[in-house]
């Protein structure tokens, strides 16, 4: 086993760092403006462009508690070859769908989209099985990554394992939303087609590292029976601790999903078509890369609940600046070596609060999960870590899609500018409904302090 010499991670463990940066950057270059492909090159309303991300961002959190566990049984190189092999063939679908509607006669040949139409063409809806092979695809990704972390470091390099993967995830997820704006600058929104052509070639390398070089000598759990994935499947589904931690965390991360769901269309509409999006939900990841290695040492005579709780109490905070850039006069900000919009400057100090606590949060939030796996179980242990996305995507992407359509609607639905604007003067209170209580302080205390150190 190769092992680097100043940590003593394997190779397996430096394999999946590296394949987590490809397909993270391959994911976030697409998903940081899926709601805008869905609106703008097939014609969904903001409600159903919501819907089928939201569908489709749960669903991808969702597989992963019975793909994890499949995963643990045909072992993790496998499962992470039929992984990037769907994926790869999703992104390259969502690619060639256009070509589909130019060959409709929906787009023509010199790339204009062509709006007219597209509301009431069956083509659109071509989109559901290609989300469904990404998906699929993605579900793996979500499990055996973190499995193999899991697998790869002992207790005393797991929190510093887990530290390295989150920072590789960020560099992924910064190098992907960094693409999006050359690309419509370029293109326009052709440029929202095309992205899906750099996460295709993402996920194809990505594959091929996974076959020369992904290897590991820890194979436990390999070769189960369905009787015993079915009892292990159980036994996490009834543990009251797991479960319990999981629904506080959706609580906080339905704030999280709205860099995706609500952000793209919310600056764009009032802050101008010319918004850097894309560099805006930058700032996350930036923040994180920056932080999370510090913070995970500051932490390290800490539980994983206390950082945890630390990351939660930040994060409502995030919401409310987001919120304050709509109580600012309508005029650029002067920075000194830039102006801004108010609307986005705020939208960028929020975002980076924002990744603050995901720096207290998502790194120990794995290693508590890892630490109550048996052997042989990461997969399926880690796999069921992501529950909690599930359920804050289908809210968080459902409730944004109706709360954009009432208080931040789409321009084009509107005869004038004037009654645009009033229909949309009270844009802010979207972020309003997604500051949450601290009563989800108070019943993480209750039910999870009392922890011991392991946990």
């Amino acid at each position: 086993m190769i092992k680097n010499g100043k940590q003593g991670f394997s190779r397996a463990f430096w394999t999946v760092n590296t394949v987590e940066l490809l397909e993270r950057g391959a994911y976030y270059g697409v998903f940081i403006v899926i709601t805008l492909y869905l609106s703008r090159i097939l014609g969904f309303s903001d409600i159903e462009a919501g819907l089928i991300s939201g569908i489709f961002s749960g669903g991808l959190y969702l597989l992963p508690t019975f793909t994890g566990a499949y995963a643990d049984k045909i072992g993790f190189r496998n499962s992470l070859i039929i992984a990037f092999t769907f994926l790869s063939a999703g992104y390259f679908g969502l690619a060639i769908l256009p070509t589909i509607l130019e060959s409709s006669g929906l787009v023509d040949y010199s790339g204009e989209i062509k709006f007219t139409g597209l509301n009431e063409s069956g083509y659109r809806w071509a989109i559901i099985p290609v989300m469904l092979i990404l998906m699929f695809g993605g579900s793996f990704i979500k499990s055996v990554i973190a499995g193999t972390i899991a697998k790869e470091t002992t207790e005393s390099t797991r929190a510093q394992g887990f530290s390295i993967f989150y920072m590789m995830v960020n560099i992924g997820s910064f190098s992907g939303k960094t693409v999006v704006k050359p690309l419509r600058d370029a293109l326009g929104d052709m440029g929202l087609i095309y992205i899906n052509y750099f996460s295709a070639i993402l996920t194809v390398i990505a594959l091929i590292l996974i076959i020369i070089f992904f290897s590991s000598t820890k194979h436990e759990g390999e070769g189960k029976s369905f009787g015993e994935i079915f009892n292990s499947f159980y036994k996490v589904l009834t543990n009251v601790r797991l479960l319990t931690l999981i629904l506080i965390i959706t609580g906080f991360w339905i704030v999280q999903h709205q860099l995706y769901a609500t952000m793209p269309k919310y600056v764009t509409r009032l802050a101008g078509d010319n918004a850097a999006i894309s560099w805006y939900a930058n700032v996350n990841p930036l923040v994180v890369v920056l932080t999370v290695t510090l913070i995970t040492r500051l932490m390290a005579s800490k539980t994983p609940l206390f950082s945890m709780i630390i990351g939660m109490l930040i994060m409502p905070v995030s919401a409310l600046v987001m919120a304050s850039g709509n109580l600012f006069a309508k005029t650029e900000i002067n920075l000194g070596f830039m102006s801004m919009h108010p609307i986005a400057l705020m939208m960028i100090i929020g975002i980076g609060i924002q990744g603050l606590a995901e720096s207290f949060i998502s790194p120990r939030y794995l290693q508590f999960f890892s630490l109550q796996a048996p052997k042989g179980e990461e997969g399926l242990y880690l796999g069921f870590s992501h529950l909690h996305s599930f359920l804050s995507s289908v809210l968080g992407f459902g409730i944004s899609g109706f709360l954009l359509s009432k208080y931040c609607p789409d321009p084009k639905l509107f005869s004038s500018h004037e009654e645009w604007q009033s229909a949309s003067s009270n844009a802010h209170y979207i972020w309003y409904f997604f500051c949450n209580d601290k009563y989800y302080f108070c019943l993480i205390s209750d039910n999870l302090w009392n922890s011991n150190e392991k946990n």
